[in-house]
């Protein structure tokens, strides 16, 4: 076993749902660089993002902490690239840090990376085809696919080290964000129909309001601008709904197949360098994402698809290969397991816990019991999700809507009454059941609703004016 600091490389994604990928048990597509990962090391099977949100999840894997902490609730609200961060902590432990491609945290003095030896990142969302570069130096455009720049100038970066001092990569895609837009070496794959989700029809029959006032439905709110291609004349609602989703799922697989391609390129340029052993690699996505599930794109909500992560890790020095970890863990956590395996004390305002240890010599060793979700952003202008918190156990979630006007410009005049949810995950995994007003969820809704008042305590947040008890 090698005693020298290993070598951090996060690849992160934009909108990669777990439930497409292979090694998650994906019945839409087949990614086997991504699943090389796992092979070689360990699958976590329970991460979780705090807030479904690209920019809110990005400064919690960056910070540590929570967006109530870390000043990031919303698109809109840009980082403060001043606050430590695990790569500050990094660099000034002796590391060479970089990161390449999306970053979408606000642009100018005091938003742009701060804690980086090299940085090249998109201009905001970053184009698909020929993206425009910031760096220190100003914008260029860098011509080609954004998914194979990204690795380009991501690899570059460290064959032009020049020390053997560990360094830490962020290789952060604009994949599979919207609007999705393949490459030419993918755009034929996916053309047979793909399986359509079980509750694609979902009419969200007994469930609160905002579930009804979401406008993220395939059927009705995906824009064939989006698509890029017409459809048949006079196709029924139900028929031309179908449509939209073979359309929407085949170029979103497409942008994913082009980055398993480069997450196979990582992989072969670590293992020609003889760094592959002693390298940290791990495979994220800053959200999930509704892939036709309940009816809809996109993600936001405190639902499953939107909030689950895929994560996959390994470092062939220090995890054995072996079965996936089940163990609550969310993106407030990364900072501090990235931390732990540099042997770099955390800084005491991150809010996460290191799961280095479930991964390598205590794999029984519990996490939380719980984790805590917010998403600010009231009846956004784009999607109608409504403000709201909640709290996820293994089997159960708890969650309250509020949606008082904490909106952003634009947002629709619909007044929300606040409303709850509660779901029974282990016998409502689609959670197509709002158990809060049943009598035989009484003592469990008790609880929950303690233990999310004990969550927002320890970690500083406030519970909304309108909350009561139940």
């Amino acid at each position: 076993m090698t005693t020298r600091r290993p070598n951090i490389v996060l690849i992160l994604t934009d909108d990669h749902a777990s439930h497409a990928i292979g090694a998650y048990g994906s019945v839409v597509n087949q990614t086997p660089r991504i699943d090389e990962i796992a092979a070689t090391g360990r699958r976590i099977d329970n991460c979780f993002c705090t807030n479904a949100l690209c920019t809110p999840s990005r400064a919690s894997i960056l910070t540590g902490t929570y967006g109530h902490v870390n000043g990031v609730t919303t698109l809109s609200t840009p980082i403060d690239a001043s606050q430590p961060t695990f790569i500050s902590l990094l660099r000034n432990a002796g590391y060479r840090t970089g990161i390449v491609g999306k970053w979408h945290m606000g642009e100018g003095p005091g938003h742009d990376p701060e804690g980086f030896d090299h940085w090249a990142v998109l201009r905001d969302q970053g184009e698909y085809v020929d993206p425009q570069i910031r760096t220190a130096d100003g914008v260029h455009i860098q011509p080609g696919y954004a998914t194979d720049v990204i690795t380009d100038l991501a690899l570059d970066w460290v064959d032009s080290l020049d020390d053997d001092a560990p360094w830490c990569l962020l290789i952060h895609h604009k994949a599979p964000h919207r609007s999705w837009e393949p490459d030419d070496a993918h755009a034929g794959m996916y053309t047979d129909p793909i399986p359509v989700p079980e509750t694609f029809d979902d009419d969200y029959t007994g469930r609160s309001a905002a579930a009804k006032h979401a406008a993220m439905r395939v059927a009705e709110h995906l824009n064939l601008e989006d698509l890029k291609v017409v459809p048949p004349d006079d196709l029924p609602p139900d028929e031309l709904a179908l449509w939209k989703y073979q359309r929407y799922m085949e170029d979103y697989l497409r942008c994913v197949a082009s980055v398993d391609d480069n997450v196979g390129r990582v992989i072969d340029w670590l293992t020609e360098r003889g760094e592959r052993e002693r390298t940290l690699l791990a495979y994220s996505s800053d959200q999930g994402f509704f892939l036709g599930d309940h009816g809809w794109f996109d993600k936001r909500f405190i639902y499953e698809e939107s909030i689950r992560m895929p994560l996959l890790v390994s470092w062939p020095d220090r995890i054995e290969p072996g079965e996936p970890m089940t163990q609550i863990v969310t993106n407030v956590d990364f900072a501090q397991t990235f931390l732990d395996a540099a042997g770099v004390r955390p800084h005491e305002r991150m809010q996460g816990q290191s799961f280095l240890p479930q991964l390598t010599d205590a794999p029984e060793r519990p996490t939380r019991d719980a984790f805590y979700y917010r998403y600010y952003e009231n009846d956004d202008a784009s999607h109608h999700v409504i403000a709201h918190y909640g709290i996820r156990t293994e089997r159960h979630k708890l969650i309250y809507f509020y949606g008082d006007g904490m909106g952003l410009p634009g947002t629709s005049s619909f007044r929300y009454v606040p409303e709850w949810e509660l779901y029974d995950l282990e016998r409502d995994p689609d959670e197509l059941t709002n158990a809060y007003h049943d009598p035989a969820y009484r003592s469990v809704r008790d609880e929950l609703t303690r233990a999310l008042a004990d969550l927002q305590a320890d970690l500083g947040d406030e519970p909304h004016p309108s909350q009561t008890s139940p």
